[in-house]
């Protein structure tokens, strides 16, 4: 079903400009969006952001999720024009989103602290390759050099072969998710002081922060992480393990759930075995353990571990792609997909809004904008009282 929500959302009369291209920029403005504030995306005249056309299959569809619920504009901020035209509509706004290479504003003649002179309330939420400062903070950089550098691409794969990379762009995703919350502190102090700030979000540090203990590891004790598959190393067990028609996913890596877990295997001696007792001896054992325990899950389908998973209390799951999401009931009946009417697809179920809040639920509202500057009149004549 549609997401029909019309409560507005907790952020509702925040008004945002996104000047954001590609993913970490327009993701911040999406989560913002999501949460009901409304964003005005400048876009380039007539080429549009290039996620228009980004996605996979015959009708690429990404636009429509990252773009839900923005309204373009289109400005040339290479002009004078455009540029002036950028600054009034900052001055009526709350926050302003840009993932540009640091510096690229000021070239522009939108310095965040000029535009702070005319609006001090301006939260600017920047986010870059290296962070706005520092002897990096000039080059070039896209989420996946964030991931190697702040040691995600290192630790996924095997060890036999180069760091793998994760099948989404998790580190313009992080860094953007980062640029939102710090754009939502800035909100709390703003409204106690009126006073606005930059959130300088830097994809490199996004990454590092998700990093578990890598580098306290490794500064206590000179132990670095390295490169496992599937399992983490000293976590067991936590792994894919193989069935009949497929592979499950089990994490019974605490003793009372690995209690459980013996328990339904039929083999409860394993939970006081010394071998397998706590989580040291455990992780020590954990190649072992994993082949104990797809022996006894390749005599079963998946449905059948299933419910001796379910009925042991034992965290497991199946492996889902899209369409086994679309059939679940349990994302049906959490609404966790929705389905947005498109002018040109018909319909395009995606992600809803995530989390959910209890008093002011987010929403998508509107779709994504479907031609570069549809917006620019209603926008223009509602922001600053005149025509485009």
């Amino acid at each position: 079903m549609t997401d029909s929500n019309s409560g507005g959302g907790a952020l509702e009369g925040l008004r945002v400009v996104e000047m954001g291209q590609l993913i970490a920029g327009p993701f911040c403005g999406q989560l913002l969006g999501d949460m009901g504030a409304e964003i005005v995306k400048l876009e380039p005249p007539e080429t549009g952001d290039q996620m228009r056309h980004w996605g996979q299959g015959d009708r690429p569809s990404w636009w429509r999720v990252i773009a839900r619920n923005k309204y373009s504009v289109a400005v040339d901020l290479r002009s004078a024009e455009g540029q002036q035209l950028a600054r009034d509509l900052i001055a009526k706004a709350d926050i302003l989103i840009e993932n540009f290479r640091p510096g690229t504003l000021e070239k522009w003649n939108l310095d965040p602290a000029e535009l702070r002179k005319t609006n001090p309330g301006l939260i600017v939420v920047r986010v870059s390759g290296y962070g706005q400062t520092g002897p990096y903070s000039a080059r070039a950089g896209f989420g996946g050099i964030g991931e190697a550098m702040g040691g995600w691409r290192g630790i996924v794969g095997y060890p036999d072969l180069p760091p793998a990379r994760m099948g989404v762009s998790i580190g313009d995703t992080l860094a953007a998710t980062y640029g939102c919350l710090g754009a939502l502190a800035a909100l709390h102090h703003r409204n106690k002081t009126g006073e606005g700030q930059i959130v300088d979000s830097a994809l490199y540090e996004a990454v590092l922060q998700v990093m578990e203990s890598t580098v306290a590891d490794f500064s206590a004790s000179g132990t670095k992480r390295r490169r496992t598959g599937s399992t983490l190393p000293g976590i067991a067990p936590s792994n894919v393990y193989p069935c009949k028609d497929g592979e499950y996913l089990i994490g019974a890596n605490q003793d009372a759930v690995f209690a459980r877990l013996a328990a339904a295997m039929g083999r409860p001696e394993l939970a006081s075995d010394e071998r397998y007792a706590t989580h040291r001896a455990r992780g020590a054992r954990q190649e072992e353990l994993d082949a104990l325990i797809g022996e006894w899950t390749r005599t079963m389908t998946i449905a059948e571990l299933e419910a001796k998973m379910i009925e042991a209390s034992v965290p497991a799951g199946r492996v889902y792609d899209a369409e086994d999401m679309l059939a679940d009931p349990h994302f049906a009946a959490r609404e966790a997909l929705v389905t947005v009417p498109d002018a040109e697809l018909g319909e395009v179920t995606m992600q809803g809004v995530f989390p959910k809040l209890s008093a002011t639920p987010g929403s998508v509202r509107r779709p994504a904008p479907l031609a570069v500057g549809q917006d620019s009149a209603e926008v223009l004549e509602r922001w600053l009282g005149r025509p485009a």
